[in-house]
């Protein structure tokens, strides 16, 4: 397993290492014991989601402002344009975003610490993504920010308008967003 910081503080961008034969391919998409030797993270994981989405549709900027969630995020059919924005006013990164593919070719996996919002783009005409989390899902305290603030002025690689659920459609400003110490 490669484990790759990202630009952002806490963020990390992880490779399994896959094995190929003329079946197909094999890998540990998950393993504690290396989790823990390699990221130093001992948190455990206590929920597994997963979610499906078409072409174009973009779910975010979403994060709980009490149970924040660490994220380990994965795709297994499909790809996205995956997007983490720094909610730490401490961190000397806040209110920066970053964004990066994860494919169900590339295997690659993102993991996001707790005091961050999450997004994603689906690219594929149909993409299933899972995620691990460090605290279970509350939505009395789920938050959104607006995918197309232009405080955070994220590029998604959108051709056209994309596809919304209503809490994304009308998503406060980042400048009105509750974050995090």
């Amino acid at each position: 397993m490669k484990i790759t910081p990202a630009s952002i503080p806490n963020v990390l961008v992880i490779e399994p290492d896959v094995f190929h034969d003329t079946r197909g391919f094999f890998f540990e998409s998950f393993n504690e014991r290396k989790w823990r030797e390699l990221t130093g993270i001992a948190e455990p994981f206590v929920q597994d989601n997963h979610t499906q989405s078409k072409k174009n549709v973009l779910r975010g900027l979403h994060y709980q402002i009490k149970q924040p969630q660490g994220k380990l995020v994965r795709v297994v059919l499909g790809e996205i344009f995956d997007v983490a924005v720094d909610l730490r006013r401490s961190s000397p990164t806040f209110g920066r975003w970053l964004g990066t593919t994860l494919s169900a070719s590339n295997k690659r996996l993102l993991w996001l610490p707790k005091g961050f919002a999450h997004g994603f783009l689906s690219l594929s005409d149909e993409t299933d993504v899972l995620y691990k989390t460090t605290d279970y899902w509350a939505p009395e305290y789920e938050r959104t920010i607006a995918w197309d603030d232009p405080d955070l002025a994220i590029s998604w690689p959108l051709t056209h308008a994309p596809t919304l659920a209503d809490k994304d459609r009308n998503a406060p400003q980042f400048s009105s967003a509750e974050t995090f110490a």
